[in-house]
């Protein structure tokens, strides 16, 4: 539930039966966003005593709040705008200007931007976390904007209790999914925590054969077979994924990534799609593999905003005007268009697991990917076109070589060759739906350099 502080702000000799009027109407403008409590601080004047400011404070005090809304209803010193605002400076702040009205033919108002474009600058110098938004008269309230900003602030908050869990480093001796643990926990508030695959292989070991077995009859309940699975192969995956499950609920981990190719595949002879799928599915955590832990973070943040448990792909292949991106294990039921469809098989000299092969559903989608260089967070986004790719297939399958999950992205606000050069990881983050206003506002409310 994300939470908000608001409080209205008016001059004093302004006539109150409008400045009411005004505070109920934004207000009831509030409340059509979705997952939102909203805190009424009332209506705030500048009486020189600040009895209506303070009041406020002690209102919007009491709650546990992802934001405050400052709302100019017409002209109000600044002061007493601050009066309230200066305690609650740590958190992010979104100003919002009302406007006037048409009556009898003509324009009335009560100078709200003359309020608004006194408070924005003080904001500034006073280095506020903030937003500036406006209403123009006779159009719909900036609701999208009031929408984005609430939903990064919330993906601020929701962020510093976050937990990662990443069973092994540096999988594979990959650079990009390398995190900096001071700056991570101290600028965006994960914290991540290593576990061992020996404590899991332990865990496994010791569950009892009739909740492995429940497991596997909902397994083959629910997930759409495209060829005959032996029991044993689905007994592996359930005996790890419930033994992470423990862990995860344990530690309540938001997300989790596993050391794939040199450790499950390599040491314990089996590759874990199965068993990231059934995390998603019987946990509801975040999964990437690979120790992917940047690429869990940009997970973290991508839900925040969107609500949505978000998948991860990788690029393929480059084409003039789209981009191939698929995955070689697993998608989420999230973004999967239909039925789960998997399919026991094995890739090069690895064991056989099954696959995920389900369609990916198609659309509008922001990619984002989070990455530290050189001392400083970056986000790399673009919103794209996803459809359905033409048939192809990775080299390597044990033939008939399986369709993978995938897409082809076909980017709006960038050509592929500037996509291209400024690309930052093979790993890429998709959330359905346009949400770059929403990250852009995170991106600041956090300092993180937007690409």
């Amino acid at each position: 539930m994300k939470e908000i502080g608001f409080v209205c702000f008016g001059e004093v000799n302004t006539p109150i039966e409008r400045l009411t009027i005004k505070h109920d109407d934004a207000l009831k403008t509030l409340f059509v966003l979705d997952n939102t409590k909203i805190t009424d601080a009332g209506l705030v004047v500048d009486d020189p005593s600040y009895k209506t400011a303070d009041l406020a404070v002690q209102i919007l005090q009491k709650e546990t709040l992802d934001c405050i809304i400052l709302c100019v209803a017409g002209w109000v010193p600044t002061h007493a705008v601050i009066r309230v605002a200066d305690h609650f400076r740590h958190m992010p702040v979104l100003l919002w200007g009302l406007c006037g009205w048409m009556e009898n033919g003509h324009l009335v108002t009560t100078a709200d931007q003359a309020g608004t474009t006194a408070i924005r600058p003080a904001l500034a110098a006073m280095q506020y976390r903030f937003k500036f938004v406006y209403s123009v008269v006779g159009k719909p309230a900036p609701i999208e904007k009031i929408e984005s900003f609430i939903s990064a602030a919330y993906a601020a908050r929701s962020l510093r209790s976050a937990r990662v869990g990443t069973m092994g480093y540096r999988d594979m001796l990959l650079y990009g999914t390398q995190f900096e643990g001071n700056s991570m926990r101290g600028q965006l508030g994960v914290e991540v925590e290593p576990f061992e695959m020996l404590e899991i292989q332990q865990a496994a070991d010791t569950l009892s054969p009739d909740t492995v077995e429940a497991e596997i009859i909902s397994i083959r309940n629910s997930w759409v077979f495209d060829q005959p699975c032996e029991d044993s192969v689905l007994e592996t995956g359930v005996r790890y994924a419930l033994a992470i499950g423990k862990k995860i609920e344990d530690r309540k981990y938001k997300a989790v990534t596993l050391i794939d190719v040199d450790g499950m595949k390599k040491l314990l002879g089996f590759p874990p799609a199965m068993v990231f799928m059934l995390l998603e599915q019987e946990y509801g955590v975040l999964t990437i593999p690979e120790n992917d832990v940047m690429g869990a973070v940009t997970q973290l943040i991508a839900q925040a905003i969107s609500g949505q448990i978000v998948p991860y792909l990788e690029y393929y292949e480059f084409f003039s005007e789209s981009m191939l991106i698929g995955v070689p294990d697993f998608v989420p039921k999230s973004a999967t268009d239909g039925d789960v469809h998997v399919l026991p098989t094995a890739f090069g000299l690895l064991s056989q697991s099954l696959l995920n092969i389900s369609r990916v559903k198609t659309g509008l989608v922001t990619c984002m990917r989070l990455v530290y260089e050189n001392g400083q967070y970056r986000m790399h986004m673009y919103l794209a076109d996803a459809k359905t790719p033409a048939t192809w297939e990775e080299c390597g399958w044990a033939p008939p070589a399986p369709q993978l999950p995938s897409l082809e992205v076909f980017p709006l606000d960038c050509s592929v060759e500037e996509f291209a050069n400024k690309v930052s990881s093979q790993h890429v983050i998709v959330c359905y739906g346009d949400h770059r206003e929403a990250v852009r506002d995170f991106c600041k409310l956090v300092n993180i350099v937007l690409i």
